[in-house]
């Protein structure tokens, strides 16, 4: 803590008697070193203190006065809070130094090109489409570049003029003093808005945007083996960009139907085959239907369970970008009649004498079956 104005002239590296400039200089010149926004070691922030408050009393007479007669007293609350007076809206050191030294700060033109929106739409397809690919064509509304000023925004045969508030900059300068000399600040123009002209005869279809909305139709190529949930990128098919830059990308979610008879899992396709019991007692040869519009035949072996799965190879979906194809999974049910005719209830009842009490003889495999076939015979 200084206990006399000599500890000022000592802090700041400066004689008693120096001028006003010369104090100036020195606080600068300090003030950059112990910055604590730049210098974090211990006692940088107190020392920057200090300075601040040498340089509040020594350049100021009055307040050089109050302190030679006071003491700290005579400048309390006029000290080390105030170096930077005008300055309070600046974060830290590195707006200040950018401010004040030209830092290498980058600041976005508000007239710069920006690039135009992003778009999404959903597209629901049948399962049969996602196998095999297909093209479709989705219709939307997005903002294009005007066709009749072509971006310009003035009417066409007339030409934007040059903001005279910035000469066509975009920007106003404006030259501030400061204890670490005179400064510039930039800022966009608040006549043309940051854009360096002026529109005196706005295009009537886009009413000086330069841009409207459109309906368009657009071709979405989808690739067989596709996925409910895969979004597709176009490029380029977005909305258009601010002040001639790039369009946006359209983005296109793929939806996939239920099927009625079919399911996806992966690349399989499943199947549920209903047969009945006299199929699955003494087998027979299936039919089945498939996503290639085609049947295919099933074996179904004498003794078939319900629940049993038989393989149709490379019956099922494409994998994207490749020859392979997945498998078709046929599961078996077999059904149990509700009803029986007279003569089918004679012929059941004539079979469930013929197995006798054990069943054990007719093999493992058939028990269940033929339980299910003496449960149904009994609950007639």
């Amino acid at each position: 803590m200084t206990t006399s104005r000599q500890d000022y002239y000592d802090l700041l590296g400066v004689h008693r008697g120096a001028s006003d400039e010369d104090i100036k200089k020195a606080f600068r010149k300090l003030a950059m070193e112990y910055h604590p926004d730049r210098n974090k070691r211990d006692g940088a922030a107190e020392k920057f203190k200090e300075i601040n408050e040498a340089y509040q009393v020594l350049s100021d007479a009055q307040k050089r006065s109050a302190y030679d007669r006071y003491g700290h007293a005579g400048v309390s609350g006029n000290g080390g809070a105030r170096g930077f007076d005008g300055f309070e809206n600046f974060a830290g050191f590195g707006d200040i130094f950018d401010a004040f030294f030209g830092g290498g700060t980058t600041r976005t033109r508000p007239n710069a090109p920006r690039r135009g929106a992003d778009l999404k739409y959903a597209l629901t397809i049948d399962l049969e489409d996602a196998a095999f690919g297909i093209e479709k064509e989705i219709g939307l509304e997005r903002i294009e570049v005007c066709r009749d000023c072509n971006g310009s925004r003035s009417s066409p045969g007339s030409m934007p003029s040059i903001c005279g508030n910035c000469n066509g900059s975009g920007e106003v300068r404006r030259a501030r003093d400061s204890v670490f000399g005179q400064f510039v600040q930039v800022a966009p123009c608040g006549v043309c808005l940051g854009e360096g002209q002026t529109i005196t005869d706005p295009c009537d279809t886009c009413r000086g945007s330069g841009r409207e909305r459109r309906s368009r139709t657009l071709e979405v190529a989808i690739p067989a083996g596709i996925e409910d949930g895969v979004q597709i990128r176009l490029r380029g098919e977005g909305e258009a960009g601010h002040n001639g830059g790039t369009p946006g990308d359209l983005y296109v979610l793929i939806r996939v139907r239920r099927h009625k008879i079919f399911r996806r899992e992966g690349n399989d396709i499943l199947y549920t085959l209903p047969i009945n019991m006299a199929q699955a007692a003494l087998g027979a040869n299936v039919t089945v239907p498939t996503i290639f519009d085609e049947d295919a035949e099933v074996e179904i072996p004498a003794g078939t369970q319900s629940g049993a799965v038989f393989q149709l190879k490379s019956k099922g979906i494409p994998y994207i970008r490749s020859n392979r194809k997945g498998d078709q999974l046929v599961t078996v049910d077999v059904q149990t009649p509700k009803k029986l005719s007279d003569e089918q209830r004679l012929l059941f009842e004539e079979l469930a004498k013929s197995f006798g009490d054990d069943s054990a003889g007719s093999g493992a495999q058939y028990k269940g079956f033929f339980d299910k076939l003496k449960d149904a015979i009994a609950g007639e």
